[in-house]
């Protein structure tokens, strides 16, 4: 979809859209609009229930002596509420209205609010922002015309004050919905194209942007002595691999000895299960259990493609887990690299084992100001947070903290639960250093954790369990069903408001 910035001027064709504040006050485009169509917009609300709250919309029937294909009211809510996040779900709301109606272009008026702090041209590019991450679509392996519901909407024009600053700041903006769809794009994809090596040779476009990528073999990751990563690969006949990516975009002498921020993630390609085999109904759903890897390439993707004033590393540990005859048994003990023994006592608790040796490689090579890692890790945090927040686990409140503001300012919200001595005691192996499984119901998203934490040593860090939030089934007001990329956004906003060079 083509998105267009214009200043206020000739009369709109296709769709129009025009904002009413909380209480049926009309902006003043809508008040412009309404006298000019004989106050159809007033008889309009009148014989609704519309009221302008957030998240309503009512759709009037075609004003006569216009070009107008139909006319769509959006609720903006109340004024000093407007903020850069409910504008941007706006967007989304309005394209999803819109996308299959018949239109080929539509308009969004936008106007200065008394009450709110956001300029317009700020507001533009975050309506703007919410439309394009709503507009995603994959239909790669479709192989005749899709049906009536394919989007007809092309070209999206807002029209507003300051229109050349809504471009600029909406064109870094867009750079981050790129990434967040390379991500659902990973995602999606099958798990007979998508596999550890293919993942990595995706990695590989990063480098057209600037981003340096590594790639490392199982006899490398042999001789680096990571075999809790290596076990859980070994049932399949794809080799794992673990990836680095490194966006340097700080400049000077300076700049090359500040340690950088590290982000790691899960790539299980495709989740069986192992030996410990999962029931079949929903097995066609672990294709995403890569998702903690696919937030991290796409982020990757957007701090690079917005010219990020920062040093950035990505890892990302990939293996697929099969039960074939050389797969990892229960019981089985393996050495991370870390030099640390753990007694595999279910093959489905596979991410951690992955993770162990990412994330004390991540450490040891690169010694981060932070560690912030991913995964599709627990059934358990579904039970614990639904599908609406992430679980969060930190070693540091400060980073925790920051990680919340984050999630609260993009709407990708997650939850601190807690750690301590009593879950660490859960993970005592009788015949090793520790077990991946606790053996009992309780806490297993916290035991997963207090797993993880073992590998970062003193190195503030935080593990962001995405299991509930990485694949909607239903539609959301940024994402369409399907996979979300939650945590790309998150992710870039914490980097940009505290650690990116000002």
């Amino acid at each position: 979809m083509k998105i267009v910035f214009s200043g206020p001027g000739s009369a709109a064709t296709g769709a129009l859209v025009v904002g009413v504040l909380d209480g049926n006050t009309l902006t003043p485009s809508a008040k412009a609009l309404n006298k000019k169509i004989n106050r159809g917009l007033s008889r309009a609300i009148k014989a609704s229930r519309f009221q302008g709250k957030t998240g309503q919309s009512l759709a009037v029937v075609t004003p006569a002596g216009t070009r107008l294909d139909r006319l769509l009211i959006v609720g903006l809510g109340k004024a000093k509420d407007v903020n850069e996040q409910s504008l941007c779900k706006l967007g989304g709301r309005i394209y999803a209205s819109l996308a299959a109606s018949g239109s080929k272009a539509a308009t969004i008026l936008v106007d200065p609010l008394e009450g709110s702090t956001l300029n317009p041209a700020r507001m533009a590019a975050a309506i703007a922002e919410g439309a394009q991450l709503r507009s995603y679509r994959f239909g790669k392996y479709h192989t005749k015309s899709e049906n009536d519901s394919k989007p007809t909407l092309t070209t999206l024009t807002l029209r507003c004050r300051g229109s050349a600053k809504a471009k600029a700041e909406f064109r870094a903006r867009d750079k981050i919905v790129q990434g967040v769809f390379m991500t659902r794009d990973l995602v999606t994809e099958p798990p007979n194209v998508i596999y550890p090596d293919s993942l990595a040779k995706r990695c590989k476009e990063l480098t057209k942007l600037g981003v340096k990528v590594e790639v490392l073999g199982e006899p490398q990751m042999r001789r680096l002595g990571m075999g809790a990563l290596l076990g859980v690969g070994q049932g399949s006949i794809r080799e794992s691999r673990l990836v680095v990516m490194r966006w340097n975009g700080k400049r000077g002498a300076k700049a090359k000895k500040d340690k950088p921020v590290c982000f790691v993630g899960k790539g299980i390609t495709f989740d069986t299960g192992g030996i410990s085999l999962k029931p079949s109904g929903g097995m066609e759903e672990m294709k995403y259990d890569m998702g903690g890897s696919g937030v991290v390439i796409g982020l990757m993707k957007a701090l690079a493609g917005r010219k990020a004033k920062v040093n950035a590393v990505g890892v990302i540990a990939l293996a697929e887990n099969m039960p074939g005859s050389n797969a990892q048994r229960p019981s089985d003990v393996v050495t991370s690299m870390s030099g640390q023994t753990i007694e595999v006592l279910n093959t489905d608790a596979e991410g951690r084992l992955v993770l162990a040796d990412a994330l004390h490689y991540a450490n040891t090579r690169f010694k981060p100001q932070f560690i912030v890692d991913l995964a599709t890790l627990t059934g358990a945090i579904i039970v614990a947070l639904g599908s609406e927040y992430a679980g969060l686990f930190s070693n540091n409140d400060k980073l925790s903290e920051r990680l919340s503001d984050a999630g609260e300012e993009v709407g990708e919200l997650v939850w601190r639960l807690p750690q301590g001595e009593v879950f660490d005691k859960m993970l005592k192996s009788d015949i090793a250093d520790m077990k991946n499984i606790s053996g009992g119901r309780g806490a297993g998203s916290i035991t997963a954790a207090q797993f993880l934490g073992r590998f970062v040593g003193k190195t503030p860090w935080a593990h962001l369990d995405i299991a509930g939030v990485t694949w909607t089934k239903s539609d959301k007001p940024l994402s369409p069903k399907g996979a979300t990329a939650f945590g790309v956004r998150l992710l870039n906003r914490l980097v940009a408001d505290y650690y990116e060079a000002k």
